[in-house]
């Protein structure tokens, strides 16, 4: 088992670094997240501003987009061109995706300074493309509303996932340390 041990010891170091990180951070986000009540379709704070800088992104091309509380649900309805096409829900402010990725490069953090730097600016990368990425699904969810399956479902998160894999690939490669260089 010893051997085990030491034969994968960079991976057991990066196992146990992600999950540490994920875990806590999850928990965090939960605990964050509890302080709102469902029952009353209270939304959280980063969902709101996800939302409001949506319609701020999508009002500096057309001056017809705004927002709405759900009624019958926590969440925020997004109407563009005075139509409702989209409703953002807590899982739409990236949050999730944030901690992911916040994890990964931590688990190949070799320099406390240059790790924060990058997940600071990857978070905000992030954030910024979730922003971009919500405004383009609902431009066209207005204009292509019998694609909202495979637009909704497979190329918008398509996007936000690719963003982030390519910022790890990146991390690894050029910032990390773990790449030794010729």
């Amino acid at each position: 088992m010893k051997n085990i041990f030491s034969q994968y010891k960079p991976f057991f170091v990066f196992l146990s670094k992600f999950l540490l990180f994920y875990v806590v951070f999850t928990f965090i986000y939960k605990v964050y997240l509890n302080q709102y009540n469902v029952a009353k379709n209270e939304v959280d704070f980063f969902t709101e501003v996800v939302a409001k800088q949506t319609v701020y992104l999508l009002n500096l091309f057309a001056d017809t987009s705004h927002t709405f509380p759900h009624e019958f649900e926590s969440s925020i309805k997004l109407f563009y061109n005075h139509k409702y096409v989209a409703r953002v829900v807590e899982g739409c402010n990236a949050i999730s995706v944030m901690i992911l990725f916040a994890a990964f490069v931590f688990s190949f953090s070799t320099q406390w300074k240059k790790t924060s730097l990058y997940i600071g600016l990857g978070i905000l990368l992030i954030h910024i493309l979730n922003v971009v990425r919500i405004a383009l699904l609902c431009y066209a969810l207005y204009y292509y509303p019998d694609y909202e399956k495979i637009l909704h479902g497979s190329i918008f998160p398509l996007f936000i996932y690719g963003v982030v894999f390519l910022l790890w690939i990146l991390w690894i490669t050029k910032f990390s340390g773990y790449v030794k260089k010729n």
